[in-house]
């Protein structure tokens, strides 16, 4: 049963990001629903799944999620900006892995219930990841803010530091200190915490950058400790509810 979703999805690995290149890409952007690439691109999706499912009988699937594939690439062409093409490709992935996963339930005719979804763990685990997210980074952004250092003009901070990358970077760290802990795997925490000393404050060695390190140094334990102890009370939480 589950062979088939894996199927698909390798057919959609393939022919999204192995089977077509630069020249296809660019030809579609400017051409748009008149590129012959676009059609050439979802007619490789139509025989992947074929051939990935090795079964002939599975062609009314193919063409459905082919022509869905078209529908979905030719909507995003059409209207996407250069402002807002991360956001276009992620909608894009998502809007075919939802179809994806329709046309197989359709196949295997998979029922769906909320409840079934909505489940005890399910709740947890999820509020745990929204938690380590964006309120652990305004709690760890507004503890810290009394310590803020004053940059000067030669230290040039704000030139050479990517927009939103400490949050970034943030939310990646509790996100992966949440995942270590949650699977048990502490060592992960300790691997993560060491990358970090290394790139984090390899470049903080000057004396006058002494403000600058401590500050560093705190939100980083801070933003470590508001993970660790999220995914340990998500794991006494979880032993509860076996």
């Amino acid at each position: 049963m589950i062979i088939l979703l894996l199927q698909l999805f390798l057919a959609h690995i393939l022919g999204d990001f192995f089977l077509q290149n630069n020249k296809w890409v660019a030809n579609k952007e400017v051409l748009k629903w008149r590129s012959p690439y676009l059609y050439i691109h979802v007619l490789i999706h139509f025989w992947l799944i074929l051939l990935v499912t090795w079964n002939i009988y599975n062609w009314k699937m193919a063409l459905l999620i082919m022509f869905s594939h078209l529908l979905i690439d030719g909507i995003k062409l059409q209207f996407q900006q250069p402002a807002w093409q991360r956001t276009w490709f992620f909608g894009d992935q998502l809007a075919h892995m939802a179809i994806l996963v329709a046309v197989w339930s359709f196949h295997e005719k998979i029922t769906w219930y909320y409840s079934s979804l909505i489940t005890v763990k399910s709740l947890i685990i999820g509020i745990a990841i929204l938690f380590v997210l964006k309120p652990a980074s305004i709690i760890t952004k507004n503890t810290i803010s009394r310590w803020t250092p004053n940059s000067s003009p030669s230290q040039n901070i704000a030139v050479e530091s990517l927009k939103d990358a400490g949050e970034w970077i943030g939310f990646l760290e509790r996100l992966m200190i949440l995942t270590f802990i949650l699977m048990g795997r502490w060592e992960g925490v300790g691997f993560l915490l060491a990358a970090k000393s290394v790139f984090r404050f390899g470049d903080l060695k000057e004396p006058k950058e002494t403000k600058l390190t401590e500050y560093v140094v705190i939100g980083t334990f801070l933003s470590f400790f508001i993970a660790i102890m999220t995914g340990l009370l998500s794991s006494y939480l979880l032993t509860l509810f076996r």
